[in-house]
């Protein structure tokens, strides 16, 4: 069964799910670094999405 995309709230916004394209993309086009530079830094930082982003600003 497929997940209700209706039913959403905030409880996993300050996570990255490393394995989901999307969410991959979206850090891609909002940073402006490349895919590869998102995945490093959640293997150097872990995949908490404010840890991810401070560290692909340094």
């Amino acid at each position: 069964m497929a997940d209700d995309k209706s039913k959403r709230d905030g409880r996993d916004r300050s996570r990255v799910a490393g394995d989901e394209r999307y969410e991959i993309d979206y850090l891609v086009k909002e940073l402006g670094v490349s895919r590869a530079d998102v995945e490093d830094a959640i293997k150097a930082v872990g995949n908490d999405r404010e840890k991810i982003i401070k560290h692909l600003k340094k």
